[in-house]
């Protein structure tokens, strides 16, 4: 891989080499393939219910947001919410202003934050690598599970990987032009990633152009540089401008328990100690990051046999820097989330989209493979539920998991899509004459991203979060306060658009709770509540207190 091999004239960069022109022919993004991965960002983006706690408890606190009209601030069933910065709840208000509250208004941020994601490294490829090898890159990134998940979950994840990735692609267009106006973009960008998550939007932008300014041995450079960054006054008041407002209206509205809530506990102390049992060994990320970029992790492979001659090319070493520092410093994290490893694997997917392009016919039938892995993984357990439920330790999750929704359309789907896997990995020569050697793995993978968005996430969405989903509907027709008896479950608030605080209830109130939990109680309390509601585990009761 080299950044000379499709030069196309612009400023020479300070490693000698030419460095690209981003005209705006070269920006320019073929129609064809942004409805492509628009289709694909939305399709059936409502199908499955609010999956708890993440989406639940988002969901829940813009609900809230909206109800109260105050857009400074976030509650959660009523008490001060600091987990994350405001952009993510003000994206999805305006989206369910225009929509109405419902599954497919709430995760509509996300999905166009993974189009705009895949269209960024789009554009960033392509004068750099060529027209195949960022279409490659697009439509790898866009089907790769990882995305697929963060892409259609209501949370801030997808929007802080958009903004990333438009950070650290403008950090690098400037680095190699000193033009000034990528590098007040980088700062801009990550303002508003200040906003949408916190400090790792600075972060990981800051340590990937360190690391390769490091490791380029030239300090006359990195000194030049990081002058220019420091005194780019116009810079730095955009990042102020955009993300200090927020942050000195929350300071001043909340004080120290802004300061412990949000920047203590859920970013120095999820750093230094497992929080909520997310903890993992140094190793974690390292079997997490493949299962992220199936059906695309065997070019995981190839990018890790040709590591020395892409560290050779100074784009080459800046995406494994970038992607290396990453799963370097979150490895050493205390609180290990699978989605903290996407913060870096955007390069990566730029390098295999590289190794796409030479790939042969082993590693066409190894991405074959990978994909019937990924069909796998949500087709095979649905097939053999009925049997692995006994195995299941817990009685609660046993019986949510019993009287399990038809799989039949999931099951053909999938059987389907593994034949045109297959088909398309054993089509002889003659038939994929004149085709990129991408084309059929690409095509197989669109396959499979189709089957799990259109029967894989809807069925099990349905399997685990149906019961919840009908109780908080059947709540909502109730005058009743409600509450949640030992368990955790924000979406059903959202579903009974009413705050739903976590407490034993009271006499005359509603509780969603576990049918196991009502089996444990004392005896006298064992007449004490009406069951309103019941479905596989899950009851919505009214209590009416002891006798």
């Amino acid at each position: 891989m080299s950044t000379s091999s499709t030069p196309r004239g612009g400023a020479r960069p300070p490693w000698g080499g030419p460095a690209p022109a981003e005209s705006r022919i070269h920006r320019r993004i073929p129609w064809a393939l942004a409805l492509a991965l628009l289709l694909l960002a939305i399709f059936q983006l409502g199908a499955a219910p609010l999956f708890d706690v993440d989406e639940g408890a988002f969901s829940e606190a813009t609900r809230e947001m909206l109800q109260s009209g105050d857009w400074g601030h976030t509650t959660l069933n009523g008490e001060d919410r600091f987990d994350k910065p405001i952009l993510v709840y003000w994206l999805q208000a305006a989206s369910v202003g225009l929509l109405g509250l419902n599954e497919f208004a709430l995760r509509l941020p996300s999905a166009l934050c993974a189009w705009g994601w895949a269209l960024a490294l789009f554009v960033f490829a392509r004068p750099r690598l060529g027209d195949r090898v960022a279409v490659s890159a697009a439509l790898m990134l866009a089907t790769s599970l990882g995305v697929l998940a963060i892409g259609r979950a209501a949370t801030a994840d997808a929007l802080l990987n958009f903004l990333l990735v438009l950070t650290v692609c403008d950090a690098w267009r400037w680095l190699e032009t000193e033009q000034k106006a990528p590098l007040r973009r980088a700062f801009a960008w990550m303002g508003l990633g200040l906003l949408a998550k916190g400090p790792v939007a600075v972060l990981v932008p800051v340590a990937a152009g360190g690391v390769w300014l490091i490791t380029a041995w030239d300090w006359r450079l990195a000194l030049r540089r990081i002058g220019q960054a420091v005194g780019d006054v116009p810079a730095w008041l955009l990042l102020i401008g955009i993300a200090a407002p927020w942050y000195a209206y929350a300071l001043n509205r909340h004080g120290q328990a802004f300061i412990d809530g949000f920047f203590v506990r859920h970013n120095l102390a999820r750093y230094s100690s497992a929080m909520e049992q997310h903890g993992g060994g140094v190793g974690y990320y390292l079997a997490v990051l493949p299962l992220l970029l199936l059906p695309w992790a065997p070019l995981l492979a190839a990018v890790v046999w040709r590591a020395k001659a892409h560290w050779r090319d100074p784009l080459g070493r800046f995406l494994l820097g970038w992607g290396g520092f990453v799963l370097v410093f979150f490895s050493l994290s205390g609180t290990k989330l699978p989605h903290y490893v996407l913060y870096g694997a955007t390069p990566f997917v730029l390098l295999m989209a590289i190794e796409l392009e030479r790939c042969g016919q082993a590693m066409r039938w190894a991405l074959a493979v990978s994909a019937l892995i990924l069909l796998a993984l949500f087709v095979v357990p649905a097939w053999l539920l009925p049997w692995l439920l006994p195995l299941v330790p817990k009685p609660e999750y046993r019986a949510l998991l019993s009287h399990a929704p038809a799989a039949l359309g999931l099951m053909i789907a999938g059987t389907v899509a593994a034949g045109v896997v297959i088909g398309l990995a054993a089509a002889p020569a003659r038939l994929r004459e004149g085709l990129a050697p991408s084309a059929t793995p690409l095509l197989s993978s669109c396959v499979v991203a189709l089957v799990l968005l259109g029967f894989g996430l809807p069925w099990w969405g349905t399997l685990l979060q149906g019961p919840v989903r009908e109780a908080g509907l059947h709540a909502r027709q109730r005058p009743e306060v409600a509450v949640q008896w030992k368990l955790h479950r924000p979406s059903f608030a959202v579903y009974r658009e009413q705050p739903t605080p976590r407490r034993a209830p009271a006499p005359g109130e509603l509780a969603l709770v576990n049918v196991e939990h009502l089996k444990k109680l004392p005896a006298n309390d064992a007449n004490a509540y009406d069951i309103e509601f019941e479905e596989r585990g899950i009851a919505l009761i009214r209590w009416r207190g002891a006798r």
